[in-house]
């Protein structure tokens, strides 16, 4: 297995052709390729550290998945351009602001010219680049078609990432909300209502059973906060724990999340968003259908998904026709269906899918704006419930107090 080879920074001091003694600092890959570097900037070494970190430095830039999909873009432009391969590798990997992904796209340019393909060398790198990815661009490479190819990822990544943002703010959204109308909540009744509790026990009277019910529950509230907190920190990580581990509870919460209103018609409509743009993707690099269809389950973003388009793999590999198959898993829709058949019998299956993928992707981009419109009433609904009710709760005794002085 290829090792992921990633820059040092190093601090080094030596001297100069006049012998005065200077130092900086340099990255590289080892401490041997950094007295070679500066050796061929004629600098006589006399030491070379690795440079000890900080406590206080600031944290690594991250390579996200949009960097991703940006570096696909630059590098499809800089090919049909006429820029050769290393060389284009030099200008985006030195031009690019994340210092991690420049490190990534040189680390890469090395490999390149130490004779691996484009595809052996993003292959050494799986974190950023799935096998998806290095199958299309092995596959046009061994075409002679690399720039074309790279331009079709481009747009699959930038349509595949546009996607992923939409369904996330679909359902980070409404828990947003609930988490925020429980921070406010808890807040109240920690620190408000036990003032006016204060209060109103210095007047000695009567108050309504609503009001001591809320005073009770913030008791409760400030007595056991801890047991509150740790209860939601054991359920978060218990959650995060089987979602990484227990496929059964993927399946299981997957399965649940599509039977949601509008937040399961968003989800199903962008599995099979995914679904029709990477087979679209898959089959203009003239990837085998069967050999497609493994990596078009792991693109559709939900393991119901994924194992429906599984199963359709196993019966093309017997002979069986895929829109069949399709229709046997019941999650795809009847248009998709015809659409995938007449891109079959016509031969132009990627143009059909690209059609599907443009519609479902659309829907997706109109059922989210819909669901920002319905939880605007929504976040006031509930908000005004809890804020207003323990404001209604401790001004009831006031009003009480105020009617028997009148």
């Amino acid at each position: 297995m290829a090792e992921n080879k990633e820059q040092i920074d190093f601090v080094w001091k030596g001297k100069d052709k006049n012998g005065k003694v200077i130092n900086g600092e340099i990255s590289a890959f080892s401490e041997t390729v950094a007295r070679a570097e500066l050796r061929r900037q004629s600098i006589r070494v006399i030491s070379v550290k690795k440079k000890p970190k900080s406590l206080f430095s600031k944290a690594k830039a991250t390579i996200t998945p949009k960097d991703i999909a940006i570096f696909a873009r630059q590098l499809a432009t800089m090919l049909s351009s006429g820029v050769p391969l290393v060389q284009s590798f030099d200008i985006i990997g030195k031009g690019h602001e994340n210092p991690s992904m420049a490190e990534l796209l040189l680390g890469i340019k090395s490999d390149i010219e130490s004779g691996d393909t484009l595809a052996q060398a993003l292959s050494k790198r799986p974190i950023y680049f799935d096998e998806l990815f290095c199958n299309l661009v092995e596959a046009g490479e061994q075409a002679g078609v690399l720039e074309g190819l790279l331009d079709k990822i481009a747009t699959y990544k930038e349509k595949s990432e546009s996607i992923k943002a939409k369904v996330k703010k679909a359902l980070t959204y409404p828990i947003a909300v609930l988490v925020v109308a429980f921070i406010v909540t808890a807040i109240l009744l920690i620190f408000v209502v036990p003032v006016f509790k204060e209060l109103f026990d210095s007047f000695g009277a009567e108050l309504p059973s609503f009001t001591l019910w809320v005073m009770g529950l913030s008791d409760w509230m400030v007595a056991y906060w801890y047991y509150v907190v740790g209860t939601i920190i054991i359920l978060v990580k218990t959650f995060s724990y089987f979602k990484k581990r227990s496929k059964p509870f993927n399946y299981f919460l997957d399965r649940t999340m599509l039977k949601l209103p509008i937040i399961g018609m968003i989800l199903h409509k962008s599995a099979i968003a995914r679904f029709a743009r990477t087979l679209s993707t898959m089959s203009a690099a003239g990837v085998p259908l069967v050999e497609a269809l493994a990596s078009v389950a792991g693109a559709t973003g939900n393991i119901v998904y994924y194992n429906a388009v599984m199963q359709m793999r196993e019966d093309v590999s017997t002979g069986q026709s895929i829109q069949y198959s399709m229709l046997q898993t019941k999650l795809f829709p009847h248009m998709v269906v015809q659409m995938l058949a007449i891109g079959e019998e016509s031969g132009s299956i990627d143009k059909m899918l690209d059609k599907v993928a443009d519609f479902y992707e659309e829907e997706v981009d109109n059922l989210v704006d819909n669901l920002s419109s319905l939880m605007e009433p929504f976040i006031m609904v509930i908000l005004g419930t809890l804020v207003g009710g323990l404001i209604v709760a401790m001004y009831l005794p006031i009003f009480k107090l105020g009617a028997a002085v009148g």
